[in-house]
């Protein structure tokens, strides 16, 4: 009776809503970890919100900016790399006669014609053999283009000085004067190229040779390197700095006054400080042009060779020269 009236009791109190403590305790562990649950959720919801904004935000500002800076170092560097030089010359050679860095170096070491630039060549021959500059000489028969047909202004049975010839060779680059300072050579002209090619091999022009004076033949030839010496070595001949850079000389030929001009434009630039220069042209060599200058503070000897169209020599001698000067 007593176990039945307890169960009675105790059905009782679940009708009238009461409930065991370990039931209630469970009920609240339960309620308890649903709301945990529900913070976990919401906080979650919330940092993966904020997350993406914040990154959204300041990422690409700090990229476009480092972007700009690496962007302007590499222009600001390209700029003036060597190799970056829109030179038109096919070879092309600069090097710094103090401390003998090639601050330019384009195909340096190809064999080339070198046209006119041969006269240098025949000009530190005469001045080697010390003959009399002031002995007269003349313009003969043997001493007219027959090879590329060339004009010139000196007629055959022209007379001048030994030394005025030399300045008409340099200067103005012409093939007769050029011609007779060979011809009139001890030993004639056989002799005069055997001096030409003695002297390159003993400057270290070991891939250059020459076959006669004027550079009309494409067979004399050169690299820009070997050319570069024979510059440098032309440059301590202050004969050949002073003609080779006279930008206009008046010349009395058989009784008439004759003006001559530099075929290299730049020795008239007030812009440009030239000791040496000489220009050269046959279809096969291009156009070609040599210097010893001062450019930048510096002493340097400029080589172009096999340049496409009149000005283009020009200028990339005028890019060479505004790269330094930046650089």
């Amino acid at each position: 009776m007593k176990k039945w009236g307890m169960a009675l009791l105790f059905g009782a109190l679940l009708g009238l809503g009461f409930q065991p403590v370990a039931s209630a305790a469970k009920a609240d562990t339960a309620a308890s970890q649903k709301a945990k649950a529900g913070k976990k959720v919401k906080s979650g919801a919330k940092a993966k919100a904020a997350k993406p904004a914040k990154r959204t935000k300041a990422a690409p500002a700090k990229s476009h900016k480092s972007g700009v800076k690496k962007n302007v170092r590499r222009v600001a560097y390209e700029q003036f790399e060597p190799g970056r030089l829109a030179l038109h010359s096919a070879s092309a050679y600069v090097i710094d006669q103090s401390s003998g860095e090639a601050l330019v170096d384009k195909s340096s070491g190809a064999v080339l014609p070198i046209a006119s630039i041969s006269k240098l060549m025949t000009a530190m021959v005469v001045l080697d053999a010390k003959l009399d500059m002031q002995e007269v000489i003349s313009i003969g028969e043997a001493d007219v283009d027959n090879l590329k047909g060339t004009r010139s202004r000196l007629t055959v049975g022209t007379t001048m000085t030994r030394e005025t010839a030399m300045l008409l060779a340099l200067m103005s680059s012409e093939n007769r004067a050029a011609h007779a300072l060979g011809r009139h050579y001890p030993g004639g002209m056989t002799a005069f190229v055997e001096a030409m090619n003695h002297k390159a091999q003993a400057l270290g022009m070991s891939n250059s040779r020459f076959e006669e004076p004027t550079g009309l033949s494409s067979n004399n030839v050169a690299t820009a390197r070997d050319l570069a010496k024979m510059v440098a070595a032309a440059a301590q001949y202050p004969e050949i700095r002073n003609m080779s850079t006279t930008a206009q000389a008046t010349v009395s030929l058989n009784g008439h006054l004759r003006e001559f001009n530099n075929t290299n434009a730049l020795v008239k630039s007030d812009n440009w400080e030239i000791g040496v220069s000489k220009t050269g042209f046959i279809s096969e060599a291009g156009r070609c042009l040599v210097m010893q200058a001062k450019v930048a503070q510096r002493p340097v000897v400029i080589v172009l060779l096999d340049s496409v169209g009149k000005m283009t020599r020009v200028g990339d001698a005028n890019r060479i020269k505004r790269w330094m000067e930046r650089a």
